[in-house]
């Protein structure tokens, strides 16, 4: 038994997830997936990721924010709803935000502004940040660094990057969300050199459903959704990288989960 563990991203507010919720969340708790964050990425997703806290039941929060692919709908009134939602004491984290210049779905200008308002954001409510980065490392360090001194606790989810990228967030003192981006010999087998690099107090791990399931999953689902469930799986894969028991490190990611956003135990 690998332990409890904590899903510290999954987007069960997607349509996706409608039509069976209740058991998508209990396959999660039976094998252990016993917290989860649900991530806010726009402003209807950040309203349905607390919808779904709300349906849940225990063990579920919610992040609030604008992903940017979703930059290009920032303005006063959503600055206004993200505020009204982060009055709410299950709402634990600013975000999904940062910068995406692999897709380009919002002017770049435009997510780098966006981007700056959630870190205002996160700095007058004292929450951690939630924030994604995908081919704009450059841009995303010059507008984070900065400020950084002004932030809480803040954690780069579904990292996918270099080694050089990995030291530059841990030297500012950034915490590293995983997802089943590892579990692909097409596409995370970089990582698997650095991965051991990471310290245990900066690591989590994450669904990132209904995206990136594991590739590894034996057997393979018939349909391509990923979910909270399959959890495991990244961590067999992380725990297989870094030479740990999977008793290791769920203890470990759990405990840092649990601290960064100030979760119970139990």
């Amino acid at each position: 038994m690998q332990g409890v563990l904590v899903d510290i991203g999954a987007n069960l507010g997607h349509e996706s997830f409608a039509h069976d919720l209740e058991s998508v969340l209990a396959r999660a708790r039976e094998v252990g997936v016993a917290q989860l964050m649900i991530t806010g990425a726009s402003r209807q997703g950040s309203l349905d990721a607390l919808n779904v806290v709300e349906r849940g039941g225990e063990g579920l929060w919610a992040t609030a924010g604008i992903h940017p692919h979703h930059a290009a709908e920032y303005d006063a009134d959503t600055e206004e709803l993200l505020a009204r939602l982060h009055a709410d004491a299950r709402v634990l984290a600013v975000g999904e935000t940062g910068l995406d210049y692999y897709r380009d779905l919002s002017p770049r200008p435009v997510q780098c502004f966006s981007f700056e308002r959630h870190i205002e954001l996160a700095a007058n409510c004292a929450k951690p940040m939630f924030l994604h980065q995908r081919d704009a490392h450059a841009d995303f360090m010059a507008i984070l660094k900065p400020i950084r001194d002004r932030l809480g606790k803040v954690v780069v989810h579904c990292f996918t990057g270099t080694r050089e990228e990995l030291y530059d967030y841990l030297d500012l003192d950034l915490h590293i969300g995983l997802t089943g981006w590892i579990c692909d010999e097409r596409r995370g087998a970089h990582m698997h050199e650095f991965l051991s690099e990471i310290p245990a107090n900066r690591l989590m791990i994450e669904s990132d459903a209904p995206y990136l399931m594991p590739r590894t999953l034996r057997p393979k689902p018939k349909h391509r959704r990923n979910e909270p469930a399959f959890l495991p799986e990244v961590l067999k894969t992380l725990a297989q990288v870094r030479g740990e028991s999977e008793a290791e490190l769920a203890a470990s990611t759990t405990a840092v989960a649990r601290e960064f956003f100030g979760l119970p135990a139990g």
